[in-house]
């Protein structure tokens, strides 16, 4: 018994193997390029349905739905799923589907495969957006987000298989990661596209908080998740946060105010005429603060390399060239409404919505 004890101490105590779910590019070929060449793991395993570009890592080329997945990673102790669909242009339902499928695959070929720990990234959107949430919100603040058809609540519902698999695979430890309001190449959410609109806009009575968190420090908080240094539920972002007024300072770009009901209202009655991509409530993200206190990763000695103002100034040179209102990204002729009408384009022209209703009539 006692060199069975020691063999297990033995084995927690080297350095782990580590597989990384959607290596090939975003999110998971950032994460795959920082582990590549660390000495903090024994051997880093990439997993994608194509090839990536990433050398000094054992590729394994296949679809993270199959069930086959559990006889790949046999030899892994760490898997970090960064393999979702997160396109806001996306079907939504196809988008749900490959990402709650990828999610449940995950979780049950790694349980079957014994290895000890899954580190997924959610959102800290899942913790909602409200008027009079406090800021910042501590990190075992309850979940409050509505489920809707956007990315939200596919966060919302990969967080419940998290739950119920804690339940059934009891042996297997799950990481969560909440990021901010991610900034960095390649990231496009209804975050970095409102900051494409020529105003900003503000709903009167309400203003926002902005804290953002930049994808080389989600990085390196997957990094410290990997090696067990953090578990559970673990919000990511850059220390603090920004007022609007400092947000207008940085941008240059002067804020819009409308009513509420307004607001959300004509949100809404675009994304049923299916001209913005994202449901109405995505809209709360940035009218309202969901700024998060990154307890766990303070205390295990972690500290953002970007600040609030950094990252913003980067999500606006990355949006050079781009327009957006209400999440939709124009191009060609219709990008000329964000010069033309400003003020009206920041939630949503009359125009857009006539050349929508004519396309609907033909």
């Amino acid at each position: 018994m006692q060199s069975e004890d020691l063999v297990q101490t033995s084995k927690r105590l080297r350095p782990p193997v580590v597989a990384v779910t959607g290596a090939a590019s975003g999110l998971g070929r950032a994460f795959l390029a920082k582990v590549a060449s660390s000495a903090d793991f024994r051997r880093v395993v990439a997993i994608d349905d194509q090839r990536g570009d990433v050398p000094d890592v054992t590729w394994r080329v296949l679809d993270i739905r199959d069930p086959l997945l559990a006889n790949r990673i046999s030899d892994v102790d760490v898997l970090v799923h960064l393999g979702g669909d997160y396109s806001l242009d996306a079907d939504p339902e196809e988008r749900r589907a490959y990402n709650l499928r990828a999610a449940q695959t995950v979780l049950t070929a790694s349980a079957a495969a014994r290895v000890r720990r899954v580190v997924l990234v959610t959102s800290a959107m899942v913790y909602g957006a409200a008027d009079d949430n406090p800021v910042p919100l501590a990190e075992d603040s309850p979940v409050a987000a509505e489920p809707d058809t956007g990315v939200v609540g596919d966060h919302l519902e990969i967080e419940a298989l998290v739950r119920r698999s804690l339940r059934s695979h009891p042996g297997l430890g799950v990481t969560v990661l909440r990021p901010a309001a991610l900034v960095g190449p390649g990231i496009d959410t209804v975050v970095t596209r409102h900051f494409e609109a020529p105003r900003l806009l503000v709903v009167k009575g309400s203003l926002p908080r902005w804290q953002f968190c930049h994808i080389d420090d989600l990085v390196s908080a997957l990094e410290m998740a990997a090696l067990g240094h953090v578990g559970g539920v673990v919000a990511v972002g850059s220390d603090g946060w920004l007022e609007m007024e400092q947000v207008e300072e940085v941008s240059g770009l002067r804020r819009f105010e409308l009513p509420a009901g307004l607001t959300f209202g004509t949100a809404q009655r675009l994304h049923r005429l299916g001209i913005t991509p994202a449901p109405a409530t995505d809209l709360h993200y940035v009218v309202y603060p969901w700024v998060v206190d990154c307890t766990t990763l303070r205390a295990a000695g972690w500290k953002p390399t970007w600040t609030n103002e950094a990252a913003l100034q980067e999500l606006l040179e990355l949006r050079q060239g781009k327009h957006a209102v209400v999440g939709r990204r124009l191009s060609g002729k219709d990008a000329t409404l964000t010069a033309a009408g400003a003020t009206v384009a920041v939630i949503g022209t009359a125009a857009i919505v006539r050349v929508a209703r004519r396309k609907r009539r033909v």
